[in-house]
């Protein structure tokens, strides 16, 4: 038996189990904020706490307040977040996708179901990074193994430009100041890199888990969609930085990664190469981001029926297509 100075600190994540969690928790006409790893909700007859590892769902009715640290021990816990109207009866907000269209999420599912197709897939991201070398027939051990020596390249590289003496990669996570002011800006400009790939992800519809390079993580392909910028925006960007000066260098960076971001369009580049990626048949990928509401219902042999219609029979009587 473990002492508890041996035991692994447990995360908010680990408090609760999903299956024994209240579904969800609805609260409206308060402030929320945060106390240790509880929500308080505080209105005119005084404050709450709530274990937020208990919380399943919480919705956000009228005239809520939310805080940044509560979001954050609420994002900790895996607890969903919605915004709802009165009494819970309108579903407004929760994060969700910029586009009504299920086409890229569908597509990413159909390229990811097939070993062949997500083989291609890893491949063509291979060659968004690295243009200049065929990928084709490259096993997928192969693919990383070039992968990683182009990285290592562009490390030395990078520190033959800016003069900055290089002694590998070095990160432990949990410490970001363990490492020197280059590995502070190198993991600053990532952790940047894989919010932005995130948001941008998630706006399209597409799954954060389906990854074609990473695997068995929640957000495997937001890493596949970051990595595709490393070696051209967020390294040189870290060590340009650090060059310039050694204090502040974590904010120093991200501020000059969004700039470098805004100069060179990168959100619609990678919109685009998600686009491609996924949809490498479509001329105009841009219709998988219609913002129309297009319900069809699937049929045989590929087909796809109008929804708000009863099909059973000649007449399609036509109903209010939810119930």
């Amino acid at each position: 038996m473990s002492t508890v100075s041996q035991r692994t600190a447990l995360t908010p994540r680990h408090l609760t189990r999903t299956a024994e969690r209240l579904s969800f928790i609805y609260l409206e006409r308060c402030t929320i904020h945060r106390d240790a790893n509880a929500i308080t909700a505080t209105d005119a007859e005084g404050t709450t706490h709530i274990p937020s590892a208990t919380i399943g769902t919480l919705l956000l009715g009228p005239g809520t307040r939310i805080t940044h640290q509560a979001m954050t021990v609420l994002g900790e816990t895996g607890a969903a977040v919605a915004w709802v109207g009165e009494h819970a009866v309108r579903y407004y907000a929760s994060g969700r996708a910029l586009t009504r269209s299920s086409a890229l999420m569908e597509a990413q599912a159909h390229q990811w179901a097939n070993p062949r197709t997500r083989l291609a897939v890893a491949r063509a991201m291979y060659w968004l990074r690295f243009p200049d070398e065929d990928p084709d027939g490259l096993t997928r051990r192969e693919l990383l193994g070039r992968e990683g020596k182009r990285v290592k390249d562009c490390y030395h590289a990078q520190a033959a430009r800016t003069g900055i003496p290089w002694k590998g990669r070095r990160y432990t996570p949990g410490d970001h100041t363990s490492g020197d002011n280059v590995n502070q800006a190198i993991t600053a400009a990532a952790q940047c890199m894989y919010g932005i790939a995130h948001a941008v992800v998630t706006s399209l519809g597409c799954s954060p888990a389906l990854g074609f390079v990473h695997s068995g993580h929640e957000l495997s392909f937001v890493l596949d969609i970051a990595d595709l910028y490393k070696t051209d925006i967020g390294i040189p960007v870290a060590f340009d930085t650090a060059a310039h000066s050694d204090e502040d260098i974590s904010s120093r960076t991200r501020r000059a990664l969004r700039d470098r971001i805004n100069e060179t369009s990168l959100l619609n580049r990678c919109v685009d190469d998600i686009k491609r990626l996924l949809m490498p048949d479509t001329e105009q990928p841009a219709a998988a981001t219609d913002d129309r509401d297009v319900v069809t219902l699937q049929s045989d042999g590929g087909h796809h029926l109008t929804s708000g219609i009863n099909h059973d029979g000649p007449d399609h009587t036509h109903t209010d297509g939810l119930w």
